[in-house]
């Protein structure tokens, strides 16, 4: 029967919870030695791919750690536990590296397993969490995941095992692509798609062309500054002269000189600039952009193309790529 939920401290509980699998992966510190460093050169001059393979939860743990694998450069795929023994199995090539994850080592999909990828003639890495396992003992290189106790409070469902084994994955997949020297333009190349893509390849230059140029001389007087404000709805306008860029006018110069109450008559465009703009070059990653806009509290900067005015990057463009 349940327990009656007045009577429960849902906060200690949680605390606990958490308090158990931090303990669980940190006690993997101890467990990373030479196994581990076999473990990182098999799947290194391997000609093939990493095949993870699990049963239960443990297969879940599997498709993740797959996945981080994928995305991080080193060619892994999943492979079933169940279905490998039920005509899978073909999916296995010669030259690929096996690593069959399991909390006991003796579920009977396992042990029907095994013996199949042993008689491949395939390097198999078991991530196990009993040692003395039928899949430790059969295994050419042993992760060990070994938890002290479930954060189940009857120490039964997996929790802080199979937490243990998330980080171990990633630990063999943050190991592997620093030492394949795996840097953020292959990750770009990897994540063209969504936020994380955006991030790693979107420029400036893919952005600001779709606005206007807006530009005044620096003797144009207020009322040629807002018109060309207004025209080209950036917010702000350069200021130039003989082709060079002196400076930037935005909404705030105007309201602040209307504060100050300056005739209208006796304004032009340079007594009012601001003669050193935040600029961005336009083969910049756009989140550099975001980033400079947030740290000088802006919403616009000047784009230079190779040191020259090419026009205005205002913080809307990045809002309408979702950067924000």
């Amino acid at each position: 029967m349940m327990n009656n939920l007045s009577t429960i401290d849902t906060r200690s509980v949680a605390i606990n919870t958490i308090r158990l699998e931090a303990e669980a992966v940190a006690s993997l510190e101890k467990l990373v030695d030479d196994s581990f460093e076999k473990a990182i050169e098999a799947i290194r001059s391997s000609k093939g791919r990493l095949v993870i393979s699990g049963i239960g939860k443990s297969a879940i743990i599997a498709q993740k750690i797959v996945a981080t694998l994928n995305s991080t450069g080193t060619p892994a795929i999943f492979l079933h536990a169940a279905d490998a023994i039920h005509g899978d199995l073909g999916m296995v090539q010669q030259e690929d590296v096996v690593l069959i994850i399991s909390k006991s080592g003796e579920s009977p999909e396992i042990k029907v397993l095994v013996p199949l990828i042993k008689n491949f003639g395939n390097i198999l890495i078991g991530m196990v969490g009993n040692t003395q396992s039928f899949l430790a003992t059969n295994s050419d290189i042993i992760l060990n995941t070994t938890v002290e106790q479930e954060a189940c409070p009857n120490n039964l469902a997996p929790t802080s095992s199979t937490t243990a084994q998330l980080v171990m994955g990633d630990a063999l997949a943050v190991t592997l692509m620093e030492m394949n020297g795996f840097g953020s333009d292959d990750f770009a190349k990897f994540h063209p798609g969504g936020m994380l893509g955006k991030k790693l390849y979107l420029r400036v230059a893919d952005l600001y062309k779709q606005n206007e140029k807006p530009e005044v001389n620096a003797e144009a007087d207020i009322k040629q500054v807002i018109v060309e404000m207004t025209k080209k709805r950036l917010g702000a306008t350069a200021v130039m002269e003989n082709k060079k860029l002196l400076g930037i006018i935005t909404d705030g110069d105007l309201r602040r000189m209307l504060e100050k109450g300056i005739a209208f008559d006796k304004v032009t465009a340079k007594d009012i600039m601001n003669p050193n703009p935040k600029t961005i070059e336009a083969d910049e990653l756009a989140v550099d952009a975001l980033d400079k806009m947030r740290s000088n509290d802006i919403s616009q900067l000047v784009v230079l193309n190779r040191g020259e005015y090419d026009g205005v990057l205002h913080l809307h463009d990045l809002i309408r790529e979702g950067l924000i």
